[in-house]
């Protein structure tokens, strides 16, 4: 095998990219960048109306993509979603984990349906949609790349009441260093990225609750999802192809070392 010397192409024409979770926030801003680079993104969500939304932000920038709404915790709806991908772009070749929710409770106070939601949405709904994506490359004879959204709570949790999240998010790392050895030999390689304290919808609704949590950061300032472009572009690219079962903390020194 040869490689370009440097190896670094960051183009993804003719792939086909799934994103998660794109109504808002970090998913948003994945779908449009993985677009820009010439992938053709299917953008999933429950609200309809900021999917369509989205898509028509890409298509005006030139990019293609298309609207694909569902709730990550409906199993059997994110299996038959594929396979309406599939017939509209073709085989998915990236994947990105990116669908999540906070339980913003105490442990001892969550009800038993909002346990299930959790669980479901955060790590039962990636590993099945994950399975999903693999299953079809495989009979395809296509290498993937899948991008796991775990988060640094995945590494610690300081009590501040979103014991469950943090479960969950380390979960997705395990996942994805178990996925990775499962299907290293189809060549579908698996990562995660672990991010820290993000501008987004959800973010918006912590600081509504707990107040201006930068103050305790060391550069006191939450990130732009547009410094996660590199990372995310990188695990989806040419130029990663020897990086599998790997997670990368991008969270600006926030949750110490």
């Amino acid at each position: 095998m040869t490689f370009p010397l440097p190896n670094l192409s960051n183009d993804l024409t003719g792939r086909v990219a799934l994103v998660t979770g794109a109504s808002s926030g970090l998913g948003w801003r994945f779908a449009k960048v993985l677009a820009k680079q010439g992938a053709k993104v299917a953008v999933s969500g429950r609200r309809l109306e900021r999917l369509e939304a989205l898509v028509a932000e890409i298509r005006a920038d030139g990019g293609e993509a298309a609207a694909f709404p569902v709730d990550v915790a409906d199993a059997d709806a994110m299996i038959a979603m594929v396979g309406k991908i599939q017939d509209h772009f073709g085989v998915v070749d990236i994947l990105i984990n990116n669908a999540g929710i906070p339980d913003a409770q105490r442990a001892h106070k969550m009800s038993l349906e909002l346990i299930d939601k959790v669980m479901d949405v955060n790590l039962r709904g990636p590993f099945v949609l994950s399975c999903e994506v693999a299953r079809r490359l495989i009979e395809a004879k296509m290498p993937g790349r899948m991008v796991n959204i775990a988060s640094v709570a995945a590494f610690e949790y300081r009590g501040g009441g979103a014991a469950l999240y943090s479960i969950t998010k380390a979960g997705v790392i395990r996942m994805t260093e178990a996925l990775a050895v499962e299907w290293a030999r189809f060549h579908i390689n698996v990562n995660a990225i672990a991010p820290g304290a993000f501008a987004s919808e959800m973010m918006d609704g912590m600081l509504s609750r707990m107040g201006d949590i930068t103050k305790g950061f060391p550069r006191q300032r939450l990130g732009d999802p547009a410094q996660m472009d590199s990372t995310l572009v990188y695990l989806v690219s040419p130029a990663s192809e020897f990086v599998t079962g790997t997670f990368i903390k991008i969270d600006d020194g926030q949750g110490g070392r």
